[in-house]
């Protein structure tokens, strides 16, 4: 009846809660971890030359 699907809904949202609670602090210790790490280590994180578009994209040529 409807007081299982009320159940059944909190339940559920509880769940979802705890689960999305836990998954972001899973994510969240690993950016620390890797950020730190980062830190420690820029000589393995060279920043790159910035590239123009056109450098980046192929040439463009119109089928007729």
């Amino acid at each position: 009846g409807l007081h299982r699907q009320v159940l059944f809904t909190s339940v559920g949202w509880f769940v979802g809660y705890y689960l999305t609670k836990h998954t972001e602090y899973v994510h969240a210790k690993r950016d620390r971890e890797l950020f730190e790490y980062i830190r420690h280590h820029p000589e393995d994180f060279k920043t790159a030359e910035k590239k123009r578009v056109g450098e980046v994209l192929e040439e463009f040529y119109p089928v007729r």
